[in-house]
């Protein structure tokens, strides 16, 4: 084993829990039954991983079958990354006929035409997702499997999800993705989280969404022996208007677990006892952003307790209508519109 294998797995090793460690390996299915006896779990993490490395050494493993605990560790744990949205747009007609055995012929030629040193390993998940992983060289090195990308496609969809992506390799990844999918081009979705199942089921409406009504039906009331009926009944009526109307804004139920909404305003600062600011050409510019372990739970609850009024403003309900939590404002815009945004690392 090299020693790109051993820095690899060591690197591995320190990322997975302790209590998961012994699982993780049983997937891997790469260690012998008398090898995996051989590991004491209660050992420190430390020992484990010479353990580990002693073992791997002796069955000659390289960089290939180390990969591939990775890929378990990073399948099994998606939201240890932050993940960035893409959108495949006009699609071929033949787009509904691409399989997998396709699809990873077709990417795997179509990158490495790109770039001449590239290790990539495709696996399709048992939600029907197709998980990549890319270790990305150049043309004198080889690929460097300590920053990898990962990609996760779902095929016969238009939306790809990405992570640890660098704005110089995303125009080879985004073409091998046109080339190998039966679309003609990509953009970005303007939606971002570390919660891959979140923005994948905001993108997709893989969520209980509400639809407008006249006649929503009213909340039962909470006290049938209220004195004052018609009192107790307008304030009903309210709730159950604020709560219908905070549903369609929103979602009912379990709605994805989104983090995050950015709003970046660039126009002209308007205010006749400001004659300095107003008169300056250059754009005014400001970013607001929500923030919150649920932002669609807390923004639903804001709306139907009446913290918010409602209906809401169509700038936090464009988060789940338009699938997008990233927002620019604009002179030229009345409305939310999307930019493109760069991942990062």
């Amino acid at each position: 084993m090299d020693d790109s294998a051993r820095r690899l797995l060591q690197r591995i090793m320190r990322r997975i829990p302790a209590q998961m460690l012994k699982p993780t390996l049983d997937k891997w299915g790469r260690l012998t039954a008398a090898q995996r006896q051989s590991m004491d779990f209660t050992e420190s993490k430390w020992a484990l991983t010479e353990k580990l490395l002693a073992i791997c050494e002796e069955n000659e493993m390289t960089v290939k079958h180390i990969t591939e605990l990775e890929m378990i560790h990073v399948i099994e744990n998606p939201d240890h990354c932050m993940w960035y949205a893409l959108q495949l747009m006009d699609p071929e007609e033949d787009v509904h006929s691409v399989e997998l055995t396709q699809f990873k012929e077709q990417f795997k030629s179509h990158l490495r035409e790109l770039i001449r040193h590239v290790s990539i390993k495709i696996k399709k998940h048992t939600d029907e997702a197709v998980w990549i992983r890319i270790a990305w060289g150049d043309s004198f090195s080889r690929p460097n499997h300590l920053k990898p990308t990962y990609v996760v496609h779902h095929l016969q969809t238009p939306y790809v999800f990405v992570t640890s992506l660098t704005s110089k390799l995303k125009p080879l990844l985004s073409q091998a993705l046109v080339l190998s999918t039966r679309y003609q081009a990509i953009k970005d979705a303007s939606l971002s989280g570390r919660k891959l199942t979140a923005i994948r089921d905001l993108l997709m409406r893989q969520y209980q969404q509400v639809f407008p009504t006249k006649y929503p039906s009213p909340l039962a009331e909470n006290d049938q022996n209220a004195s004052n009926i018609l009192i107790n009944k307008e304030q009903a009526e309210l709730a159950a208007s604020r709560h219908q109307k905070a549903r369609e804004a929103f979602g009912d139920g379990m709605l994805p677990q989104l983090q995050s909404a950015v709003y970046k305003l660039e126009t002209k600062f308007r205010d006749h006892t400001n004659k300095t600011m107003t008169e300056r050409e250059e754009a005014f510019r400001c970013v607001v952003k929500f923030a919150s372990t649920n932002l669609l739970e807390s923004l639903r609850h804001c709306a139907s307790s009446g913290i918010a009024s409602t209906p809401g403003t169509s700038l936090l309900s464009s988060i789940p209508l338009k699938g997008r939590n990233y927002f620019v404002i604009t002179d030229n815009s009345p409305g939310p519109s999307s930019q493109t945004r760069q991942p990062s690392n």
